[in-house]
């Protein structure tokens, strides 16, 4: 049965998607299928994988409500092992749609349990808040990794982000643990780097990821390129950064 991670924090701009394109992409290459979700509306995964948000028939937002299998709506990407579930802009509406269902924190869950053999690991890349779907990919998770970048206000809003994982804890989904918090945009030069890499160990311990992902002009070029670092740049430090994560979340998880 594979393993559902999401990848949360509702602060905007500390490499979430980068982390979801990047990880599920080394995961894949070791050699585990891997499925990318796509759950968030400004679908910059889907388009980071080679797919135009624009174009997509069947998306994460149909699956939810119940319009399309989610077996019809995933699509294979350039890297072997790699398979996607696309988001579009029509997501911004689902919540809305959802908000008098039943079950409606749900909904993602029925629809992953029915793959969920299929597949070593299933990411879930999530919005930058903490809206409805967020809430369906954490209570469909077995996991949440959070990306915390090393800057200013690295911390800011986390406390917000561990209160809503204690909630779906406690409400939605009682198995839901923290994969591990991951550093990004780490800059060794700088002596704010260094501060909140030291601040981030010194709290939260054992949660934070042995690996550091660096700043690396590589990562940020690789998206316009529409492919995973690992296929644009495979030498970069940026993609030798997330080959060291997914061998950590392998090792972490007894895997080889």
């Amino acid at each position: 049965m594979g393993k559902v991670i999401s990848i949360a924090n509702q602060k905007g701009g500390v490499g979430k998607t980068t982390t979801a394109i990047n990880l599920a992409a080394s995961l894949a290459v070791l050699e585990h299928k891997t499925l990318l979700i796509d759950a968030d509306p400004q679908a910059n995964t889907s388009s980071g994988l080679g797919v135009d948000p624009r174009t997509v028939d069947h998306s994460i937002y149909e699956v939810m409500l119940g319009d399309v299998d989610i077996k019809q709506a995933i699509s294979e990407t350039n890297v072997p092992n790699l398979y996607l579930l696309p988001a579009n802009i029509d997501l911004v509406g689902a919540e809305l749609e959802m908000i008098n269902l039943p079950d409606r924190e749900k909904m993602m869950r029925k629809a992953i349990e029915k793959i969920k053999d299929d597949y070593t690991f299933i990411l879930i890349d999530c919005a930058p808040s903490l809206g409805l779907i967020t809430v369906n990919a954490l209570t469909a998770s077995d996991t949440v990794l959070i990306p915390v970048q090393c800057e200013y206000f690295a911390l800011e809003g986390l406390g917000k982000l561990l209160n809503t994982i204690k909630i779906v804890q406690t409400n939605l989904n009682t198995n839901l643990n923290i994969e591990g918090i991951l550093l990004t945009m780490y800059d060794n030069r700088l002596r704010l780097s260094n501060q909140v890499l030291q601040d981030v160990r010194t709290h939260f311990k054992k949660l934070v990821f042995n690996t550091v992902i660096y700043r690396n002009v590589r990562l940020g070029e690789a998206p316009s390129h529409q492919k995973p670092v690992l296929m644009y740049d495979a030498s970069s430090k940026g993609a030798l950064n997330y080959l060291n994560l997914a061998r950590e979340i392998l090792v972490k998880n007894n895997m080889k």
